[in-house]
């Protein structure tokens, strides 16, 4: 017996995904849950520190508002900034080759990221005093504090190498100040740094 499905042969293709301007990924690391996000040309425009989902939310809430409202859960466009972010946590990077997109990053605090970025390298600290007056704003100490606390990019753009006056990256830590991810990330980030500087 014959019936109407019998020469019904559907044409299976995988899934196509709509195109996007931004694509996100949630990944779970040694120093807390990160949601990334990059551009279509492959830029890093967030490492955020997420705890819950509702931080989450809050998070694609700013990039749809600051960057594109085209924002798509898809892993894939994010391989390179994964890898890299898993060996450099492992000890087995010292730098990073994603680019970054400071989209996110108000005027004041992209000066502040990219004066970060220039003057303090790898297994290097240095104090939000000090930072202040290498972007030519001696008095703003608190204001960099301020600058880094809301970095968009963390991990990527380094603001866990900045300390009060009086922290310490030598022998045990003490007073490491604030960090998105908490004092803990932080410490464990300024320990492999100083484990690994020199390689």
């Amino acid at each position: 017996m014959t019936t109407a499905f019998d020469s019904f042969t559907p044409d299976v293709r995988p899934p196509v995904l709509p195109e996007t301007d931004i694509s996100y990924a949630v990944e779970d690391t040694a120093v807390g849950r990160l949601l990334l996000a990059v551009r279509s040309d492959g830029r890093l425009v967030t490492s955020a520190y997420i705890a819950t989902d509702v931080d989450e939310e809050v998070w694609l809430q700013r990039l749809s508002d600051g960057v594109s409202p085209r924002v798509l859960r898809q892993t894939k466009p994010l391989d390179t900034a994964r890898r890299e972010l898993a060996a450099y946590l492992e000890g087995r990077v010292t730098r990073f080759s994603v680019p970054v997109d400071l989209a996110l990053a108000s005027e004041f605090q992209r000066s502040v990221l990219t004066g970060l970025a220039v003057s303090v390298g790898y297994g290097s600290s240095t104090t939000y005093g000090a930072l202040a007056a290498a972007i030519d704003r001696p008095r703003a100490s608190r204001a960099v504090g301020t600058a880094l606390g809301a970095n968009p990019l963390c991990v990527f753009v380094p603001c866990h190498r900045v300390l009060p006056a009086g922290g310490s990256v030598a022998g045990r830590l003490r007073n490491v100040g604030g960090y998105a991810g908490g004092p803990a990330a932080k410490e464990y980030l300024l320990t492999l740094e100083a484990g690994h500087a020199g390689r």
